[in-house]
Protein backbone atom coordinates (compact mmCIF):
# COMPACT_ATOMS: atom_id res chain seq x y z
CA UNK A 1 0.00 0.00 0.00
CA UNK A 2 1.31 3.44 -0.95
CA UNK A 3 1.29 6.00 1.88
CA UNK A 4 1.88 9.73 2.00
CA UNK A 5 3.45 11.93 4.60
CA UNK A 6 1.13 14.51 6.07
CA UNK A 7 3.20 17.38 4.69
CA UNK A 8 2.94 15.84 1.20
CA UNK A 9 -0.85 16.12 1.14
CA UNK A 10 -2.57 19.09 -0.53
CA UNK A 11 -3.52 20.70 2.80
CA UNK A 12 -5.00 24.17 3.11
CA UNK A 13 -2.16 26.62 3.79
CA UNK A 14 -3.39 27.58 7.27
CA UNK A 15 -3.22 23.92 8.38
CA UNK A 16 0.25 23.17 7.05
CA UNK A 17 2.81 22.59 9.80
CA UNK A 18 0.19 22.41 12.56
CA UNK A 19 -0.23 19.59 15.09
CA UNK A 20 -3.51 18.05 16.26
CA UNK A 21 -4.74 18.87 19.75
CA UNK A 22 -4.26 16.24 22.42
CA UNK A 23 -2.61 15.22 25.65
CA UNK A 24 -0.50 12.07 26.18
CA UNK A 25 -2.64 9.04 27.01
CA UNK A 26 -0.29 6.89 29.06
CA UNK A 27 -1.07 3.93 31.29
CA UNK A 28 0.19 5.19 34.65
CA UNK A 29 -1.26 4.87 38.18
CA UNK A 30 -2.12 8.57 38.57
CA UNK A 31 -3.39 10.48 35.52
CA UNK A 32 -3.80 14.18 36.26
CA UNK A 33 -3.24 15.72 32.83
CA UNK A 34 -6.64 16.19 31.15
CA UNK A 35 -8.76 18.05 33.75
CA UNK A 36 -11.24 15.20 34.02
CA UNK A 37 -13.47 14.76 37.03
CA UNK A 38 -11.84 11.80 38.85
CA UNK A 39 -15.06 10.46 40.38
CA UNK A 40 -17.01 7.82 38.42
CA UNK A 41 -20.71 8.49 38.03
CA UNK A 42 -22.71 7.26 41.04
CA UNK A 43 -24.57 3.98 40.59
CA UNK A 44 -28.08 5.52 40.83
CA UNK A 45 -27.18 7.79 37.92
CA UNK A 46 -25.69 4.90 35.94
CA UNK A 47 -28.96 3.04 36.45
CA UNK A 48 -30.99 6.06 35.35
CA UNK A 49 -28.83 6.45 32.23
CA UNK A 50 -29.52 2.80 31.39
CA UNK A 51 -33.27 3.41 31.79
CA UNK A 52 -33.28 6.50 29.59
CA UNK A 53 -31.06 4.92 26.94
CA UNK A 54 -33.30 1.83 26.92
CA UNK A 55 -36.29 4.07 26.25
CA UNK A 56 -34.39 5.88 23.48
CA UNK A 57 -33.26 2.58 21.94
CA UNK A 58 -36.84 1.61 21.19
CA UNK A 59 -36.98 4.46 18.67
CA UNK A 60 -33.48 4.30 17.18
CA UNK A 61 -35.04 3.49 13.81
CA UNK A 62 -36.11 7.15 13.80
CA UNK A 63 -33.95 10.25 13.79
CA UNK A 64 -33.55 11.98 17.17
CA UNK A 65 -35.19 15.27 18.09
CA UNK A 66 -33.35 17.56 15.69
CA UNK A 67 -33.69 20.57 17.98
CA UNK A 68 -33.09 18.71 21.29
CA UNK A 69 -35.95 20.65 22.87
CA UNK A 70 -36.25 18.57 26.05
CA UNK A 71 -32.50 18.73 26.63
CA UNK A 72 -32.27 22.45 25.96
CA UNK A 73 -35.16 23.03 28.36
CA UNK A 74 -33.36 21.03 31.07
CA UNK A 75 -30.09 22.89 30.44
CA UNK A 76 -31.92 26.21 30.68
CA UNK A 77 -33.38 25.14 34.03
CA UNK A 78 -29.90 24.20 35.25
CA UNK A 79 -28.45 27.55 34.21
CA UNK A 80 -31.38 29.38 35.81
CA UNK A 81 -30.41 27.88 39.20
CA UNK A 82 -27.61 30.43 39.27
CA UNK A 83 -30.09 33.31 39.65
CA UNK A 84 -30.37 34.55 36.06
CA UNK A 85 -33.40 33.27 34.17
CA UNK A 86 -32.49 31.46 30.95
CA UNK A 87 -35.04 30.07 28.48
CA UNK A 88 -34.72 27.09 26.16
CA UNK A 89 -34.72 29.51 23.21
CA UNK A 90 -31.43 30.93 24.56
CA UNK A 91 -29.69 27.55 24.78
CA UNK A 92 -28.03 25.42 22.14
CA UNK A 93 -26.30 22.05 22.64
CA UNK A 94 -23.72 20.17 20.59
CA UNK A 95 -21.15 17.37 20.76
CA UNK A 96 -18.84 18.96 23.31
CA UNK A 97 -18.09 22.64 23.74
CA UNK A 98 -15.60 22.30 20.88
CA UNK A 99 -18.46 21.74 18.44
CA UNK A 100 -20.23 24.74 19.94
CA UNK A 101 -17.12 26.82 19.23
CA UNK A 102 -16.82 25.36 15.74
CA UNK A 103 -20.42 26.23 14.92
CA UNK A 104 -19.95 29.79 16.20
CA UNK A 105 -16.87 30.24 14.01
CA UNK A 106 -18.61 28.69 11.02
CA UNK A 107 -21.34 31.30 11.38
CA UNK A 108 -19.45 34.39 12.51
CA UNK A 109 -15.90 33.64 11.33
CA UNK A 110 -14.64 32.17 8.09
CA UNK A 111 -12.59 33.49 5.16
CA UNK A 112 -11.83 37.19 5.40
CA UNK A 113 -12.78 37.30 9.08
CA UNK A 114 -10.64 37.36 12.23
CA UNK A 115 -10.87 35.95 15.74
CA UNK A 116 -8.77 36.93 18.75
CA UNK A 117 -8.04 35.25 22.08
CA UNK A 118 -5.70 36.12 24.92
CA UNK A 119 -2.98 33.50 25.20
CA UNK A 120 -1.86 31.34 26.82
CA UNK A 121 -5.40 30.03 26.75
CA UNK A 122 -7.38 27.09 25.42
CA UNK A 123 -5.51 26.17 22.27
CA UNK A 124 -8.56 24.73 20.52
CA UNK A 125 -9.93 28.24 20.00
CA UNK A 126 -7.07 28.97 17.60
CA UNK A 127 -7.10 25.50 16.07
CA UNK A 128 -10.82 25.63 15.32
CA UNK A 129 -10.43 29.15 13.97
CA UNK A 130 -7.83 27.94 11.47
CA UNK A 131 -9.99 24.92 10.67
CA UNK A 132 -12.82 27.26 9.66
CA UNK A 133 -10.46 29.50 7.63
CA UNK A 134 -10.78 32.25 10.25
CA UNK A 135 -7.64 34.31 10.78
CA UNK A 136 -6.38 33.91 14.36
CA UNK A 137 -4.61 36.56 16.42
CA UNK A 138 -3.12 36.04 19.89
CA UNK A 139 -3.85 38.94 22.23
CA UNK A 140 -1.71 39.96 25.24
CA UNK A 141 -1.71 38.87 28.87
CA UNK A 142 0.25 40.20 31.82
CA UNK A 143 3.15 38.24 33.33
CA UNK A 144 0.75 36.97 36.02
CA UNK A 145 -1.54 35.63 33.24
CA UNK A 146 -4.37 38.10 33.86
CA UNK A 147 -5.75 40.18 30.99
CA UNK A 148 -4.41 43.72 30.78
CA UNK A 149 -7.60 45.53 29.83
CA UNK A 150 -5.88 48.57 28.33
CA UNK A 151 -3.55 46.43 26.20
CA UNK A 152 -6.41 44.13 25.19
CA UNK A 153 -8.60 47.05 24.11
CA UNK A 154 -5.69 48.37 22.05
CA UNK A 155 -5.36 44.95 20.38
CA UNK A 156 -9.05 45.03 19.51
CA UNK A 157 -8.65 48.46 17.95
CA UNK A 158 -5.69 47.24 15.90
CA UNK A 159 -7.21 44.00 14.61
CA UNK A 160 -10.95 44.81 14.58
CA UNK A 161 -11.95 41.17 15.20
CA UNK A 162 -15.21 39.53 14.22
CA UNK A 163 -15.05 37.09 17.16
CA UNK A 164 -13.44 37.56 20.59
CA UNK A 165 -12.70 34.66 22.95
CA UNK A 166 -12.42 35.21 26.71
CA UNK A 167 -11.78 32.07 28.76
CA UNK A 168 -12.84 32.26 32.40
CA UNK A 169 -11.57 30.37 34.31
CA UNK A 170 -8.70 30.27 31.87
CA UNK A 171 -7.07 27.06 30.69
CA UNK A 172 -4.18 26.32 31.36
CA UNK A 173 -3.60 29.00 33.99
CA UNK A 174 -6.81 28.66 36.04
CA UNK A 175 -7.25 32.42 36.36
CA UNK A 176 -10.74 33.93 36.29
CA UNK A 177 -11.66 37.11 34.40
CA UNK A 178 -13.67 39.68 36.33
CA UNK A 179 -16.94 41.03 34.96
CA UNK A 180 -15.55 44.56 34.56
CA UNK A 181 -12.86 43.29 32.16
CA UNK A 182 -15.41 41.32 30.14
CA UNK A 183 -17.71 44.34 29.92
CA UNK A 184 -14.81 46.58 28.88
CA UNK A 185 -13.72 44.22 26.11
CA UNK A 186 -17.27 43.62 24.95
CA UNK A 187 -18.04 47.33 24.78
CA UNK A 188 -14.75 48.17 23.07
CA UNK A 189 -15.38 45.49 20.43
CA UNK A 190 -18.94 46.66 19.76
CA UNK A 191 -17.73 50.25 19.39
CA UNK A 192 -15.65 49.10 16.41
CA UNK A 193 -18.27 46.93 14.68
CA UNK A 194 -20.77 44.17 15.55
CA UNK A 195 -18.55 41.54 17.19
CA UNK A 196 -19.43 38.20 18.76
CA UNK A 197 -17.81 37.87 22.20
CA UNK A 198 -17.57 34.28 23.48
CA UNK A 199 -16.94 33.71 27.18
CA UNK A 200 -15.75 30.11 27.56
CA UNK A 201 -16.91 28.95 31.01
CA UNK A 202 -15.95 25.28 30.79
CA UNK A 203 -14.68 25.31 34.38
CA UNK A 204 -16.99 27.88 35.96
CA UNK A 205 -18.59 25.49 38.45
CA UNK A 206 -15.17 25.25 40.16
CA UNK A 207 -14.72 29.01 40.41
CA UNK A 208 -14.63 31.06 43.60
CA UNK A 209 -16.72 33.63 41.71
CA UNK A 210 -20.04 33.15 39.96
CA UNK A 211 -20.90 32.78 36.31
CA UNK A 212 -20.99 35.75 33.96
CA UNK A 213 -24.43 34.67 32.68
CA UNK A 214 -26.13 37.88 33.92
CA UNK A 215 -24.00 39.83 31.44
CA UNK A 216 -26.17 38.39 28.65
CA UNK A 217 -28.83 40.93 29.54
CA UNK A 218 -28.82 43.67 26.89
CA UNK A 219 -25.82 42.19 25.03
CA UNK A 220 -27.19 40.28 22.01
CA UNK A 221 -23.73 39.38 20.68
CA UNK A 222 -22.39 37.95 23.96
CA UNK A 223 -22.22 34.15 24.21
CA UNK A 224 -21.54 31.97 27.26
CA UNK A 225 -20.12 28.53 26.40
CA UNK A 226 -20.33 25.64 28.89
CA UNK A 227 -19.73 21.87 29.08
CA UNK A 228 -20.90 18.77 30.95
CA UNK A 229 -17.41 17.23 30.71
CA UNK A 230 -15.99 18.77 33.88
CA UNK A 231 -18.40 19.52 36.73
CA UNK A 232 -20.82 16.78 35.64
CA UNK A 233 -18.04 14.21 35.35
CA UNK A 234 -19.25 13.31 31.86
CA UNK A 235 -16.20 13.80 29.63
CA UNK A 236 -17.12 10.65 27.72
CA UNK A 237 -20.58 12.00 26.96
CA UNK A 238 -19.32 14.85 24.75
CA UNK A 239 -22.01 17.41 25.52
CA UNK A 240 -21.38 21.14 25.34
CA UNK A 241 -23.84 23.99 25.22
CA UNK A 242 -24.14 27.75 24.99
CA UNK A 243 -26.41 30.46 26.32
CA UNK A 244 -27.00 33.56 24.22
CA UNK A 245 -29.63 35.71 22.58
CA UNK A 246 -32.19 33.53 20.74
CA UNK A 247 -31.02 35.04 17.43
CA UNK A 248 -27.53 33.54 18.02
CA UNK A 249 -29.16 30.16 18.67
CA UNK A 250 -31.05 30.51 15.39
CA UNK A 251 -27.79 31.42 13.64
CA UNK A 252 -25.81 28.33 14.70
CA UNK A 253 -28.61 26.13 13.42
CA UNK A 254 -27.71 27.34 9.92
CA UNK A 255 -24.51 25.27 10.09
CA UNK A 256 -25.36 22.39 12.41
CA UNK A 257 -25.26 18.97 10.81
CA UNK A 258 -28.65 17.25 10.47
CA UNK A 259 -29.65 15.49 13.71
CA UNK A 260 -26.20 16.23 15.14
CA UNK A 261 -27.05 15.10 18.72
CA UNK A 262 -27.88 11.41 18.88
CA UNK A 263 -30.87 10.13 20.83
CA UNK A 264 -28.45 8.28 23.13
CA UNK A 265 -26.48 11.46 23.85
CA UNK A 266 -29.64 13.41 24.62
CA UNK A 267 -30.98 10.65 26.89
CA UNK A 268 -27.70 10.38 28.80
CA UNK A 269 -27.42 14.12 29.30
CA UNK A 270 -31.00 14.33 30.55
CA UNK A 271 -30.29 11.59 33.09
CA UNK A 272 -27.18 13.42 34.32
CA UNK A 273 -29.13 16.65 34.75
CA UNK A 274 -31.61 14.78 36.97
CA UNK A 275 -28.69 14.15 39.36
CA UNK A 276 -27.30 17.68 39.36
CA UNK A 277 -27.20 18.07 43.15
CA UNK A 278 -25.20 14.86 43.65
CA UNK A 279 -22.72 15.72 40.91
CA UNK A 280 -22.21 19.26 42.19
CA UNK A 281 -21.43 17.72 45.58
CA UNK A 282 -18.36 16.15 43.97
CA UNK A 283 -17.46 19.60 42.66
CA UNK A 284 -17.31 20.93 46.21
CA UNK A 285 -14.93 18.11 47.16
CA UNK A 286 -12.73 18.89 44.19
CA UNK A 287 -12.65 22.59 45.01
CA UNK A 288 -11.42 21.77 48.52
CA UNK A 289 -8.77 19.43 47.11
CA UNK A 290 -7.69 22.05 44.56
CA UNK A 291 -7.23 24.58 47.32
CA UNK A 292 -5.21 22.02 49.29
CA UNK A 293 -2.91 21.49 46.30
CA UNK A 294 -2.43 25.26 45.97
CA UNK A 295 -1.56 25.55 49.67
CA UNK A 296 0.86 22.61 49.59
CA UNK A 297 2.64 23.72 46.42
CA UNK A 298 2.94 27.27 47.72
CA UNK A 299 4.36 25.94 50.98
CA UNK A 300 6.97 24.01 49.04
CA UNK A 301 8.13 27.24 47.43
CA UNK A 302 6.62 26.82 43.98
CA UNK A 303 5.16 29.76 42.10
CA UNK A 304 1.46 28.88 41.88
CA UNK A 305 -1.02 30.67 39.65
CA UNK A 306 -4.28 31.41 41.53
CA UNK A 307 -6.83 28.88 40.30
CA UNK A 308 -10.60 29.04 39.85
CA UNK A 309 -10.65 25.77 37.91
CA UNK A 310 -10.17 22.08 38.73
CA UNK A 311 -6.46 22.29 37.95
CA UNK A 312 -3.41 24.20 39.13
CA UNK A 313 -0.53 25.70 37.16
CA UNK A 314 2.79 25.72 38.99
CA UNK A 315 6.53 26.23 38.47
CA UNK A 316 8.86 27.84 37.75
CA UNK A 317 11.19 25.17 36.34
CA UNK A 318 14.18 26.95 34.85
CA UNK A 319 16.95 24.45 35.59
CA UNK A 320 18.37 21.79 33.25
CA UNK A 321 15.57 20.54 31.03
CA UNK A 322 13.06 22.97 32.53
CA UNK A 323 9.43 21.94 32.70
CA UNK A 324 9.94 18.93 30.44
CA UNK A 325 12.50 17.43 32.83
CA UNK A 326 10.15 18.02 35.78
CA UNK A 327 7.31 16.41 33.82
CA UNK A 328 9.48 13.36 33.16
CA UNK A 329 10.52 13.12 36.83
CA UNK A 330 6.87 12.98 37.91
CA UNK A 331 5.98 10.51 35.16
CA UNK A 332 8.79 8.18 36.24
CA UNK A 333 7.09 8.10 39.65
CA UNK A 334 3.73 7.18 38.18
CA UNK A 335 2.17 10.64 38.06
CA UNK A 336 1.14 12.13 34.71
CA UNK A 337 0.61 15.90 34.61
CA UNK A 338 0.41 18.28 31.65
CA UNK A 339 3.22 20.20 30.01
CA UNK A 340 1.09 22.80 28.26
CA UNK A 341 3.94 24.71 26.72
CA UNK A 342 3.78 27.65 29.14
CA UNK A 343 7.50 28.33 29.72
CA UNK A 344 8.75 26.87 32.98
CA UNK A 345 5.36 25.65 34.20
CA UNK A 346 3.28 22.51 34.48
CA UNK A 347 -0.45 21.97 35.05
CA UNK A 348 -1.93 19.35 37.36
CA UNK A 349 -5.59 18.34 37.40
CA UNK A 350 -7.30 17.86 40.74
CA UNK A 351 -7.79 14.17 41.46
CA UNK A 352 -9.08 12.14 44.37
CA UNK A 353 -7.41 12.74 47.75
CA UNK A 354 -5.26 9.63 47.23
CA UNK A 355 -4.21 10.75 43.75
CA UNK A 356 -3.40 14.22 45.02
CA UNK A 357 -1.34 12.73 47.85
CA UNK A 358 0.65 10.71 45.31
CA UNK A 359 1.23 13.84 43.23
CA UNK A 360 2.33 15.88 46.24
CA UNK A 361 4.71 13.13 47.39
CA UNK A 362 6.29 13.08 43.93
CA UNK A 363 6.54 16.86 43.87
CA UNK A 364 8.24 16.88 47.27
CA UNK A 365 10.84 14.50 45.83
CA UNK A 366 11.23 16.75 42.80
CA UNK A 367 11.70 19.79 45.03
CA UNK A 368 14.25 17.98 47.19
CA UNK A 369 16.23 16.89 44.14
CA UNK A 370 16.25 20.43 42.69
CA UNK A 371 17.34 21.85 46.03
CA UNK A 372 20.20 19.40 46.47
Amino acid sequence: MTTHRLDALPLRPELRGKSPYGAPQLDVPVRLNTNENPYPLPEPLVARIAERVREAARALNRYPDRDAVELRTALAAYLSREGYEVTAAQVWAANGSNEVIQQLLQVFGGPGRLAIGFEPSYSMHGLIARGTSTEWVSGPRRADFTIDTEAAVAALATHRPDVVFITSPNNPTGTAVDRETVIALHDAAQALKPTVVVVDEAYVEFSHAGSLLPLLEGRPLLVISRTMSKAFGAAGLRLGYLAADPAVVDAVQLVRLPYHLSAVTQATALAALEHTDTLLGYVEQLKAERDRIVTELTGLGFEVTPSDANFVQFGVFDGPGGAQAAWRYLLDRGVLVRDNGVPGRLRVSTGTPAENDAFLDAVRGLKKEHSA
